[in-house]
């Protein structure tokens, strides 16, 4: 088969993009990963992207594929036409070519707190915290994020609230939430009641669609939305400090 890579350009140096063309003939077999390391192995070292395991286990190669975010590792030449457009993440500032930048992200993550948090006491109690097969199961299908990003691209929110803290971060804050040992609910629940926390997703649902590890984190967010009103609600009825 023969294949036209078209692939979005970025010099930050010069502060130009563009697109620029390749003509492969690529093996059926080959990943989309794959044709795009072929590019820059053999065509045209210039070309700047990230990647690791190629096995959809890293989220390192998520990119635009076809106008859809995807992880370039994870989807087949052959499974689409004799061109493919690949392009950066959509919603995020881009380095060099198809090189997106994290900082943002990450200083999002970092601000639900994505560790466990355990009190002084707790520490301090000798021996293992076991949990029950259901205690892991409530977090377990939350923890499989990898951070690929894509649910960033595919949200309409993050695409125009500067502030929304976004789903991956929300999920994996929900994960811990949702975890027997861990002692940090009530501050990662204030932090997403604060600006761009969980009352502003709009609920489209394009962040779970597009996951690859069917995290759901539109299921999470929800999940969150409503622990928060039961938990506003409780605080009208209920003694300070009464659970």
């Amino acid at each position: 088969m023969s294949l036209e890579l078209i692939v979005a350009r970025f010099d930050p140096e010069a502060n130009r993009r563009w697109e620029q063309r390749y003509e492969l003939q690529p093996q059926l077999e080959w990943s989309v990963l794959q044709a795009i390391n072929h590019v820059k192995d053999e065509i045209d070292p210039t070309l700047s992207h990230r990647w690791s395991c190629q096995m959809g286990i890293c989220g390192s190669c998520g990119m635009m594929i076809d106008g859809e975010p995807r992880l370039a590792c994870s989807v087949f030449v052959r499974d689409f036409g004799p061109s493919l457009r690949v392009a950066p993440l959509a919603h995020f500032p881009v380095i060099r070519d198809l090189v997106i930048e994290l900082e943002g992200f990450l200083e999002r993550l970092r601000s639900v707190t994505p560790w466990m948090v355990r009190t002084h006491e707790r520490a301090l109690e000798a021996g293992p915290h076991p949990q029950s097969q259901a205690q892991l199961e409530a977090f377990h299908g939350f923890s499989q994020c990898i951070n690929c990003m894509l649910c960033y691209s595919a949200c309409p929110v993050v695409a125009r609230d500067p502030h929304f803290l976004g789903p991956a971060a929300l999920a994996i804050g929900h994960r811990y939430n949702l975890d027997s040992r861990d002692d940090g609910q009530g501050a990662r629940r204030e932090r997403f009641l604060e600006e761009g926390g969980v009352f502003t997703c709009s609920y489209a649902n394009e962040c779970s669609i597009v996951c690859p590890k069917h995290v759901d984190p539109a299921g999470a967010i929800q999940q969150e939305k409503l622990s928060s009103v039961l938990a506003w609600a409780r605080s009208l009825v209920l003694p300070r400090g009464a659970q």
